[in-house]
């Protein structure tokens, strides 16, 4: 039986690219996304592409704490062990926080930080138990410099970051690693409609790829934490 993996919507831009490079290595996959739609078309891809593999959706909106458990409660239904969790969901809203809407921060904290602390929270039982597991959080540059335009969206960045370091420290002697990953500019739909070439950028293709080395290394090694910008320098 393959391994599983857990990936948070994972049906765009480094979740997808994520959940590709597992099923190429031979890995199942777990993932979500709000949009059914956008789920049913990854899986007739993605299973079509790699038949050796298997690809289990869910639509969910990781935003909701009622919905992040059900998605958890799908995955116990597998009655499989999880080897890897992917806290990928995430969302950019920008502006400053003197100017920012009526919710703005709440809004970011619950996608961009409560979203992986229940994944994390209804998975992580098991790996205990079986003293194996290793759990990756998409952080951000964003997570340790601030930047005048990154408003509520850098508080939780810097407070995912935060999340994943208490994390480590907890989990270290259980057996489990816990990376974080902390992307600068990626060429994602959340920089669509910037005027910029895709060569300024980072590839999601390129973070999956440090996610699937990270896990690679021996049990008795882990990477804490990988920081990755475009070759150019941030776009600011």
């Amino acid at each position: 039986m393959n391994p599983l993996v857990i990936v948070s919507s994972g049906t765009k831009g480094i979740g997808k690219a994520t959940v590709e490079r597992f099923m190429a290595g031979g890995f199942d996959v777990v993932t979500c996304a709000r949009t059914e739609s956008d789920l049913m078309e990854l899986q007739q891809s993605l299973q079509a592409k790699y038949p050796a593999a298997k690809l289990f959706v869910k639509a969910v909106n990781m935003a909701v704490k009622a919905e992040v458990e059900a998605f958890v409660m799908f995955i116990e239904t597998l009655n499989r062990p999880v080897e890897i969790i992917v806290n990928n969901a995430g969302l950019f809203v920008p502006g400053q926080i003197h100017e920012a809407p009526e919710g703005t921060l709440e809004q970011m904290m619950e996608i961009n930080l409560y979203s992986a602390h229940y994944l994390t929270g209804g998975l992580v039982e098991g790996m205990k138990e079986r003293k194996k597991g290793h759990i990756f959080t998409l952080c951000s540059t964003a997570s340790i410099t601030a930047y005048p335009n990154g408003g509520a969206y850098c508080i939780a960045k810097f407070a995912l970051y935060g999340f994943t370091k208490v994390l480590r420290e907890e989990l270290k002697t259980k057996g489990i690693r816990v990376t974080a990953i902390l992307p600068g500019a990626t060429f994602t739909s959340s920089w669509e409609g910037v005027e910029l070439p895709p060569e300024r950028f980072i590839k999601a293709e390129d973070i999956a790829e440090a996610i699937w080395s990270a896990y690679h290394l021996s049990a008795g090694a882990v990477v804490e934490e990988i920081l990755i910008r475009p070759q150019l320098g941030d776009i600011v």
